[in-house]
């Protein structure tokens, strides 16, 4: 009997499959939800950001083996999709991080705290050694015996610093003398005085016509960071009067979006964490822009968050 049931129930099966058939041949739709349906279940690949003007070409080089380590390692298979994405500023660099076509990036502690703390477009995860270094300093410094002892001395003079995307040689220090009652007046031309009260500077965009400017005693101060014033000859060291340092930030930052969703960012982190014990990691870290490795944020991201605005909040009001 059941055997004479399963052969009357059979049409009518094997009519449902043709139906079927005929409508996934017959309806581009249902042949395109389920491509992406299928699409949707494949692992995203993550996209980098920075910020840069110029060299987009060779900055893209370097990154590239960086973020197909990352994607090969939380998105297998999604390696091909992974590209860097270069901005020219913070503000666009945070609009691409609001549009999700930017997951995560590195930058320095002033774009970072642009983009994470002015714009609230992302949220810092770790610290990036860079150059072997956690953390570093700005020196503003003058040539000895060049008649400037103090930073009061600065007033009516001009100093150097070394370009505008610089957090080091322009940004950190421009905020420690504004925050300490200092105006500062950008002059396009050259001109070895400045009005009274007020330190006039420029740009040399080479470290080393800023340190030859200063030492030259074709302008009275110049700023540079401690890796490189530690990198220089004792010759040139002797021929320098340190005026002041700023306080110590971290030396790069690694970010990601603020809505990522809170299990990539824990694998991420772990990833990165552990990326300079593994040899291929350490290999593509070196690689990366001289990345020694990535650590957790000294106190958190609360207690960066506090550092940041102190040192920036007030001074980027006046």
């Amino acid at each position: 009997m059941e055997s004479f049931i399963a052969q009357r129930r059979l049409p009518r099966q094997l009519v449902c499959l043709a139906l079927a058939l005929a409508a996934w041949f017959t309806v581009p739709g249902a042949r395109q939800a389920g491509a992406q349906a299928a699409k949707s279940n494949t692992p995203k690949a993550l996209q980098l950001g920075l910020v840069s003007e110029i060299n987009k070409a060779a900055i893209e080089d370097h990154f590239r083996d960086f973020v197909r380590y990352v994607a090969r390692h939380l998105a297998p298979g999604s390696e091909a999709d992974a590209k860097v994405t270069i901005a020219p500023t913070p503000f666009e660099l945070a609009k691409l991080l609001e549009q999700r076509r930017v997951d995560y990036f590195m930058e320095s502690v002033y774009p970072t705290y642009q983009v994470n703390y002015v714009h609230g477009a992302g949220k810092t995860l770790l610290r990036r050694w860079k150059g072997g270094q956690a953390e570093y300093l700005s020196m503003i410094f003058t040539k000895r015996d060049g008649g400037i002892k103090q930073l009061s001395d600065l007033r009516g003079k001009t100093m150097v610093f070394e370009d505008p995307g610089s957090t080091s040689g322009f940004l950190m220090p421009k905020l420690f003398l504004s925050r300490n009652g200092y105006k500062l007046v950008e002059k396009k031309s050259y001109d070895p005085n400045a009005a009274p009260g007020e330190i006039q500077y420029s740009f040399a965009y080479l470290r080393s016509k800023l340190i030859e400017a200063v030492l030259t005693k074709q302008v009275a101060a110049g700023a540079i960071s401690d890796d490189d014033y530690n990198g220089l000859d004792e010759k040139r060291k002797s021929d320098m009067t340190i005026l002041a340092q700023t306080e110590r930030l971290p030396r790069h930052l690694l970010s990601v979006r603020g809505d990522l969703e809170a299990s990539i960012v824990g694998r991420l982190n772990d990833l990165l964490v552990a990326m300079h014990d593994d040899a291929e990691g350490l290999r593509i870290l070196k690689k990366t822009d001289q990345t020694s490795k990535f650590d957790p944020l000294p106190g958190g991201e609360a207690a960066l968050r506090k550092r940041l605005l102190d040192s920036f909040y007030s001074a980027d009001r006046k």
